[in-house]
């Protein structure tokens, strides 16, 4: 699976996607991802008739729950299917904007997970009929404030505005923006610079925007994008010191661009802000839209330590110090690691050979970050190789590999060694299935495999491909 930078100049490919979705999460529209792509550097990818998101926080990448034109859940489970192959060689999977609808499906994927649900982000739903009329006693307080306002300014006006409105808008974004310094009131300033940004692009996206005069005068600007059944709100600034300011501008905009099919005003979350949530609870949502985490855990992701299998013949077990030499002399071995398909070089910024303990220290580390299991096939008390479960995967998969020192080799080692650690997966690490390939070449591997039980699953023109479950 590829991912592509989401630019500000090719986001169109994205609109349809968007304007089908029915889950009613903000996050899933093209002014969000204008807005917010210079700080979550969002990426995107095709597969299985649905788009799949990615974005980067806090140093982790997180996977967007995909999006089907049509909303099949069959099509959101083979795009699911994808991402989690995309993950096995390296990228941890974490899911995001999983919606309340998806998450019983998605975390019954895997038998453990860690699923958060941060209150800061969810985003609030009204119904839009209810900006529309403002009606009945909890919104008496939103009536009162229009009323007023239409009092003090009888020649407000409200008008739909697009690109080529660019300046005036600016300038009152302007005013608004001094006043909040002024007061030192909330003011985020990346948001900030990405409305600006946004103006130039209202028509290109297709947006709703107008804004609400008094005197002639901009008090109050309102963008918003259509997505499904809803409208996601945008933008809405307006200045406090015409009073009513605020409720007056969003009946206007329900008023103007909520017409047939839309149900829900989307109004974003409050992102932890005490004054954002106080304004948007007097709103009266009609939901609090959940966007759940979920980081589902491997196999691997609960050991604390590698444990030690034995089998007939051997100790598998983790190198001991003792070993490094024998081991460096192993993993440098050009013959061996012909086949093993991973080169130390690759690691090494400098071209001197390192020292025998940085293999050892290597081997330790890529189970510490829970990369692989490696273990030392120990025959009689000696190293004799390794063995190692790696690219462990989200559907209870990891794949096998094994290499021996020359002296070891031709005594049905790895043979054992691969039933061992087979086994072994199976019955305490509740894998469901093990993997390994060899290339088409290398007779010896071949042997080896299918000598321990692993049965063909296929070839391409590079390998031949195995696979093992607990009832082969």
């Amino acid at each position: 699976m590829k991912f592509y930078p989401l630019d500000k100049t090719g986001q169109e490919a994205l609109a349809p996607y968007f304007a089908a979705q029915r889950l009613h999460i903000g996050d899933f529209s093209l002014a969000f991802c204008f807005m917010w792509y210079d700080s979550l550097h969002i990426e995107y990818a095709f597969a299985e008739n649905c788009l799949i998101l990615r974005e980067l926080y806090a140093g982790k990448y997180y996977f967007h729950y995909p999006l089907s034109l049509t909303g099949d859940a069959e099509e959101e489970r083979a795009a699911i299917r994808a991402v989690e192959a995309h993950c096995r060689d390296g990228e941890r999977l974490h899911f995001t904007n999983v919606p309340a609808s998806r998450l019983g499906a998605l975390a019954g994927r895997y038998g453990e997970a860690l699923i958060t649900d941060n209150r800061r982000w969810r985003d609030y739903l009204y119904r839009a009929e209810d900006f529309i009329a403002y009606p009945g006693k909890k919104f008496a307080g939103q009536r009162n404030h229009v009323h007023k306002f239409g009092k003090l300014y009888p020649d407000w006006t409200f008008e739909r505005v697009g690109s080529a409105d660019e300046g005036r808008i600016a300038d009152f974004l302007h005013e608004y923006e001094g006043i909040q310094r002024r007061k030192n009131t909330y003011l985020a300033e990346e948001e900030m610079g990405e409305v600006y940004a946004l103006l130039p692009h209202l028509d290109r996206f297709g947006l709703f925007a107008g804004v609400l005069t008094a005197g002639g005068k901009i008090v109050g600007f309102s963008a918003g994008e259509r997505c499904g059944d809803m409208v996601v709100v945008h933008v809405e600034k307006a200045l406090r010191e015409y009073e009513g300011a605020y409720p007056f501008l969003a009946q206007q905009f329900a008023r103007a661009f909520c017409g047939e099919g839309v149900e829900y005003l989307n109004r974003m979350d409050d992102a932890g802000d005490a004054g954002l949530r106080k304004s948007k609870l007097q709103y009266n949502p009609c939901e609090l839209v959940s966007k759940f985490n979920v980081t589902p855990k491997r196999a691997i992701d609960v050991l604390s330590a590698l444990p030690a299998v034995r089998s007939e013949r051997l100790v598998l077990s983790p190198v001991r110090d003792a070993d490094a030499e024998e081991y460096a002399r192993l993993a440098c071995d050009p013959v061996r690691n012909r086949y093993w398909g991973y080169d130390w070089r690759s690691d090494r910024k400098s071209a001197r050979k390192p020292s025998a303990k940085w293999f050892l220290r290597c081997a330790r580390e890529d189970f510490h970050e829970k990369r692989e299991m490696p273990l030392g096939i120990y025959a009689e008390g000696r190293l004799a190789g390794e063995v190692t479960l790696h690219r462990f995967g989200y559907g209870a998969e990891a794949e096998i590999g094994v290499r021996l020192l020359p002296e070891a080799e031709g005594k049905g080692y790895a043979r054992e060694a691969v039933r061992a650690y087979t086994d072994f997966a199976f019955l305490k690490l509740n894998l469901e299935r093990v993997e390994a390939k060899c290339f088409r070449e290398n007779e010896r591997s071949r042997a080896t495999l299918l000598g321990a039980g692993m049965r063909p699953d296929g070839e391409d023109s590079t390998y031949f491909y195995f696979s093992r479950t607990p009832e082969t």
